[in-house]
């Protein structure tokens, strides 16, 4: 179905010069001299190639129909992320670029996840907003700072960094949100 360029979003589908893309990076830009138009980096779903291609407001584009998917998230290789679909038991591989690198060091093995595809071929990934994990490193706290706006780094243990309050120890889980990589609370189990 044709659609204009500028109603397209991240994880869409395009069908542009008889190929098959995923949106990677959609820009809305209003330059002071000229017409308006959009910066679109997107992903040839069975070549990998990357696509920039800069689009004038009014034009359109075909959108391709995307199926959702309940999967999970079995284990990571270096062959890349494997999936299981939950309902056919068909599993499947998916690259760090596909998914994002900050969602997948969010990912866990068992994780629930839901996978966009265009008829066989995995094309996006929507992750749960926010996972438990466990501090494995905290820096000291600074005596005189006051507990209000102050937080310390502390290393999770999936690698990633987040900033945490002065009372988060090591040893202690905490809930991180998956979209900004922060801290969100003290998990309550």
């Amino acid at each position: 179905m044709k659609v204009p360029i500028n109603s397209i979003r991240v994880g869409n589908v395009i069908d542009y010069n008889g190929r098959l893309y995923a949106a990677m990076k959609v820009e809305h830009i209003t330059p002071g001299k000229g017409g308006a138009f959009v910066a679109l980096e997107a992903r040839a779903l069975k070549e990998g190639n990357k696509l920039q291609e800069r689009f004038r407001s009014g034009e359109t584009v075909e959108l391709v129909r995307i199926d959702d998917h309940d999967c999970q998230f079995l284990y990571k290789d270096g062959d890349g992320f494997h999936f299981m679909n939950k309902e056919s038991y068909e599993q499947f591989t998916m690259q760090e670029d596909q998914i994002g690198a900050q969602r997948a060091q969010f990912l866990q093995d068992g994780m629930d996840v839901t996978v966009s595809m265009h008829e066989t071929t995995p094309v996006g990934i929507e992750i749960p907003k926010s996972v438990t994990l466990k501090i494995v490193e905290a820096d000291a706290v600074v005596k005189g700072q006051t507990a209000s706006s102050s937080y310390k780094p502390a290393l999770l243990e999936n690698g990633a960094r987040v900033m945490v309050p002065p009372h988060v120890a090591a040893g202690t889980r905490v809930v991180v949100n998956t979209e900004t990589g922060e801290y969100i609370e003290r998990a309550k189990d």
